[in-house]
């Protein structure tokens, strides 16, 4: 018989045997696991990359499944989950944690369909979220924005995004936010700061994401010279985005912007007060858009007679805001005019280029000489050289 020692001994030897066995299992299991999960994703990536594994909006049962920025893996689990695509929520968790995919889970909106497997699902999740490219043009308005992000598949709520777009609190982390010049007067308090490019956004991008992503672009094209020299030239930025907003509606020509900034800084720079009112056609123009109205080169009396702090004929100085999204050009534009230039009046010739005045003699009779042109322009009786967008910028100057 076995004395007790023996006994304790060999009883201590069975269970590390029994943990040696358990450990080598383990990692054969482990080796064995990562070797099976490397060749499963890598027929993954193959399905994705030769198209039998592409799901998206077309595909026949899809659903959408939309990753927030900062979701833990358990949200996800749980949303999945809720649309009937997994059917146990700890399993995928612990299946994501051994297969090493958590925190690589994409933002924004997933295509899934019913049957998928979990390895399936995770790897679609760790693929770029569904997204569209939209462009914008220098000079287009905010709501005209808003119309072609609605055109190209995005979902926001309209009174959501001009919630955000009247709350510069939410974007105080941009420089040029805080010196935008807060009164009720402005229509809309970021308008002149969604910069106009080609942009990527998902389809279903918060409204706060989406005036972020044009922030960033703008806050990149917005160089510390910039700030510099409005401050020479005793401006803040936002008046030179104001007036650059202007500027840019006035004509799409480069030459021409230097020579109207020249313009509307020798007015505000005049000792006759009666300068001071820019008398743009494009900001009452801007009204009309307001108001409903399409923009016309010829205006009425009543169109230059609304009392609106934006109608530049009845109230001096720049308008309370930009009436729309300036580019890059305007903006130099409005820095830096064109010197020794003693220009104080300029109006449309009708085929996109632009004839100046110095005196107010001068002026009338250049608008006496174009207005035949823009009338049959505003009438549809003649096409210019150039595109119906480029038209409507070219507006004549009072």
């Amino acid at each position: 018989m076995l004395s007790k020692k023996v006994r304790i001994a060999l009883r201590i030897l069975a269970v590390l045997l029994l943990l040696s066995f358990f450990v080598v299992s383990g990692v054969l299991f482990g080796y064995n696991y990562v070797i099976a999960q490397e060749k499963r994703f890598e027929v993954l990536e193959q399905s994705i990359a030769d198209g039998t594994l592409v799901i998206d909006e077309d595909t026949e049962g899809a659903v959408p499944l939309v990753i927030k920025q900062g979701d833990m893996t358990s949200d996800i689990a749980d949303n999945l989950f809720e649309l009937g695509l997994i059917d146990n929520t700890l399993v995928f968790s612990l299946m994501s944690k051994i297969n090493g995919f958590d925190g690589a889970y994409m933002a924004g909106t997933h295509y899934l369909i019913p049957g998928l497997t979990y390895d399936e699902i995770m790897y679609l999740l760790t693929q770029k979220a569904s997204s569209v490219y939209v462009t914008f043009p220098e000079g287009i308005t905010y709501e005209e924005i808003k119309v072609r992000l609605h055109e190209a598949g995005l979902t926001f709520d309209d009174a959501e995004m001009d919630e955000c777009m009247d709350s510069p609190n939410l974007f105080v982390d941009y420089r040029f936010v805080s010196q935008i010049n807060l009164t009720e007067d402005r229509d809309h308090v970021l308008s002149g700061y969604l910069f106009p490019d080609t942009y990527e956004f998902d389809i279903n991008a918060s409204p706060e994401t989406i005036i972020n992503t044009f922030l960033n672009n703008t806050n990149a094209k917005l160089y510390d010279e910039y700030y510099e020299r409005a401050e020479a030239i005793g401006m803040s930025l936002d008046e030179v985005i104001t007036l650059a907003s202007i500027i840019q509606t006035e004509t799409s020509r480069s030459m021409d912007m230097m020579y109207i900034s020249a313009v509307f800084h020798n007015r505000l720079a005049s000792e006759d007060e009666s300068f001071h009112y820019l008398a743009s056609d494009a900001t009452v123009n801007y009204i009309r858009q307001m108001n409903g109205d399409e923009p016309r080169m010829v205006l009425t009396y009543d169109d230059l007679q609304m009392d609106n702090p934006y109608n530049t004929f009845m109230y001096p100085g720049l308008p309370p805001g930009p009436i729309c999204m300036p580019g890059l050009d305007a903006i130099q534009a409005a820095l830096y005019p064109e010197p020794n230039c003693n220009y104080f009046y300029f109006c449309a010739t009708g085929d996109g280029g632009t004839a100046y005045a110095v005196t107010e003699a001068e002026h009338n009779a250049n608008v006496a000489m174009y207005q035949d042109a823009w009338a049959q322009i505003d009438a549809g009786v003649v096409e210019t050289e150039f595109s119906a967008e480029e038209q409507e910028e070219t507006t004549v100057e009072g």
